[in-house]
């Protein structure tokens, strides 16, 4: 059974649900991949994608290559700005100024969200663990409350990745409170 199959067996009888993903450094891009793919195959699932590792052009890039129509996401860059890149505007991305606004970010995906179209919608946060080189525990904790707070409200379909590390441990133990399923991605089934 694959990690795809074990992410639709726990969310099976959700409509809309919040899944804290728990995945090895060496499997994170495939991860993502994978369940953003997943996300928009079926009905063509529109979404937001929270991007704190990687510039919105790679991200974009990587999509496309595995299929991913990312005509029908909304793109958060939080990354493109901080490393001085071309932030020229583009009709499917948010660029904001670095993981450490949490209210920036915030922000944005309150607007992205909105300007999806359709009732069915996702937002993939990614990752928590970033945060946490920009933030304290506390912080990172709070944010990702307020943020399970606005998935309920704005209904969607939403994913909060998280490297497995021993640092996030208690984050992770204090946050699972907030969401409906807690997946393990690593290590082999």
């Amino acid at each position: 059974m694959s990690k795809i199959d074990d992410f639709d067996k726990e969310v099976k009888d959700l409509k809309e649900f919040i899944v804290l993903a728990t995945v090895p450094a060496k499997e994170y891009q495939k991860t993502n991949i994978e369940l953003v793919k997943h996300l928009t195959k079926d009905k063509n699932t529109p979404g937001v994608y929270v991007t704190l590792n990687k510039p919105f052009e790679t991200m974009k890039s990587v999509f496309e290559k595995a299929g991913v129509d990312t005509r029908i996401i909304i793109f958060i860059d939080a990354v493109t700005k901080t490393s001085g890149g071309n932030v020229s505007k583009t009709k499917n991305c948010l660029f904001i100024g670095n993981p450490e606004n949490l209210s920036d970010i915030s922000v944005a995906m309150d607007q992205a969200v909105r300007a999806l179209p359709g009732k069915e919608k996702f937002l993939f946060f990614d990752s928590m663990s970033t945060l946490l080189t920009y933030n304290n525990i506390g912080t990172v904790a709070r944010f990702v409350h307020f943020l399970a707070s606005k998935m309920r409200v704005w209904k969607v379909k939403g994913i909060i990745i998280s490297l497995e590390r021993q640092a996030d441990k208690e984050l992770i133990d204090e946050l699972s409170q907030f969401c409906d399923v807690i997946l393990d991605f690593g290590g082999k089934k």
